[in-house]
């Protein structure tokens, strides 16, 4: 069964976080695209909605998908999260069949 992409409380809560230090109201756009080092990698970026986008949407903040993203994002787990490495929104992809240490590029 497939099911659009999951965001996590922590994900939304530093959006929110975001948008109070920027004094903006942006959505997060997590896209998919050609490249990296396993053949696809992740796009993360604050956007504004297009027609097309997937829009979640939880206490205000939304994070967007377009349509051409989707499939590939199935069932993920869209999350944020703070190591000693940094801090930095991560996608947990069920459908990606490897992905390079780094998390941003992966393969299906």
């Amino acid at each position: 069964m497939t099911l659009p992409p999951r965001v996590t409380d922590r994900a939304f809560a530093r959006l929110a976080e975001i948008a109070e230090m920027t004094g903006e109201q942006k959505s997060l756009r997590v896209a998919v695209e050609g490249g990296g080092c396993s053949g696809f990698q992740y796009e993360i970026k604050l956007d504004d909605p297009v027609p097309d986008d997937l829009v979640l949407e939880k206490n205000g903040q939304r994070v967007l998908v377009d349509s051409v993203s989707l499939p590939f994002l199935q069932n993920a787990v869209i999350d944020f999260t703070e190591e000693l490495i940094g801090a930095r929104f991560v996608i947990e992809n069920p459908n990606a069949s490897s992905s390079c240490g780094c998390g941003v590029s992966f393969s299906m």
